[in-house]
Protein backbone atom coordinates (compact mmCIF):
# COMPACT_ATOMS: atom_id res chain seq x y z
CA UNK A 1 0.00 0.00 0.00
CA UNK A 2 1.35 3.42 -0.96
CA UNK A 3 0.34 5.14 2.30
CA UNK A 4 2.65 2.89 4.30
CA UNK A 5 5.68 3.90 2.24
CA UNK A 6 5.73 7.44 3.64
CA UNK A 7 6.87 7.99 7.16
CA UNK A 8 5.85 11.35 8.47
CA UNK A 9 8.62 13.92 8.68
CA UNK A 10 7.22 15.17 11.94
CA UNK A 11 9.23 14.19 14.98
CA UNK A 12 7.61 13.52 18.33
CA UNK A 13 8.54 16.92 19.73
CA UNK A 14 7.08 18.72 16.70
CA UNK A 15 3.76 16.93 17.19
CA UNK A 16 3.54 18.45 20.66
CA UNK A 17 4.09 21.96 19.29
CA UNK A 18 1.39 24.33 18.17
CA UNK A 19 -0.43 22.77 15.22
CA UNK A 20 -1.33 26.22 13.93
CA UNK A 21 2.27 27.31 13.50
CA UNK A 22 3.53 28.06 10.02
CA UNK A 23 6.21 25.38 10.28
CA UNK A 24 3.70 22.68 11.21
CA UNK A 25 1.41 23.67 8.34
CA UNK A 26 4.25 23.66 5.81
CA UNK A 27 5.40 20.23 7.01
CA UNK A 28 1.88 18.81 6.75
CA UNK A 29 1.45 20.30 3.25
CA UNK A 30 4.79 18.76 2.26
CA UNK A 31 3.60 15.34 3.43
CA UNK A 32 0.39 15.75 1.41
CA UNK A 33 2.39 16.82 -1.65
CA UNK A 34 4.57 13.72 -1.43
CA UNK A 35 1.53 11.46 -1.14
CA UNK A 36 -0.25 13.10 -4.08
CA UNK A 37 2.90 12.99 -6.20
CA UNK A 38 3.26 9.25 -5.69
CA UNK A 39 -0.46 8.81 -6.43
CA UNK A 40 -0.12 10.77 -9.67
CA UNK A 41 2.83 8.64 -10.78
CA UNK A 42 0.43 5.68 -10.83
CA UNK A 43 -2.67 7.54 -12.06
CA UNK A 44 -1.44 10.06 -14.62
CA UNK A 45 -4.90 11.09 -15.84
CA UNK A 46 -6.39 11.88 -12.43
CA UNK A 47 -7.20 15.53 -13.09
CA UNK A 48 -8.87 16.20 -9.74
CA UNK A 49 -5.80 15.05 -7.85
CA UNK A 50 -3.64 17.25 -10.09
CA UNK A 51 -5.82 20.22 -9.22
CA UNK A 52 -5.61 19.41 -5.53
CA UNK A 53 -1.84 19.15 -5.78
CA UNK A 54 -1.61 22.57 -7.44
CA UNK A 55 -3.80 24.09 -4.73
CA UNK A 56 -1.67 22.61 -1.94
CA UNK A 57 1.52 23.77 -3.68
CA UNK A 58 0.11 27.30 -3.82
CA UNK A 59 -0.85 27.26 -0.15
CA UNK A 60 2.61 26.04 0.84
CA UNK A 61 4.22 28.68 -1.38
CA UNK A 62 2.18 31.46 0.24
CA UNK A 63 3.04 30.21 3.74
CA UNK A 64 6.74 30.06 2.88
CA UNK A 65 6.60 33.58 1.46
CA UNK A 66 4.94 34.81 4.66
CA UNK A 67 7.56 33.08 6.80
CA UNK A 68 10.43 34.45 4.72
CA UNK A 69 9.14 38.00 5.26
CA UNK A 70 8.48 37.57 8.99
CA UNK A 71 11.45 35.50 10.13
CA UNK A 72 14.28 34.69 7.73
CA UNK A 73 16.10 32.39 10.18
CA UNK A 74 13.09 30.11 10.73
CA UNK A 75 12.47 30.11 6.97
CA UNK A 76 16.02 29.00 6.14
CA UNK A 77 15.93 26.32 8.84
CA UNK A 78 12.63 24.93 7.53
CA UNK A 79 13.82 24.94 3.91
CA UNK A 80 16.97 23.04 4.87
CA UNK A 81 15.03 20.58 7.04
CA UNK A 82 12.50 19.73 4.34
CA UNK A 83 15.06 19.83 1.52
CA UNK A 84 12.88 21.98 -0.74
CA UNK A 85 13.92 24.78 -3.04
CA UNK A 86 13.97 28.34 -1.86
CA UNK A 87 11.17 30.54 -3.12
CA UNK A 88 12.32 33.12 -5.67
CA UNK A 89 10.55 36.43 -6.05
CA UNK A 90 9.65 37.60 -9.54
Amino acid sequence: MVKNLFISILSQEEKKENKGSVEFQVISFTNKIKRLTSHLELHKKDLLSQRGLRKILGKRQRLLLYLSKKNEVRYKKLIDELNIREFKLR
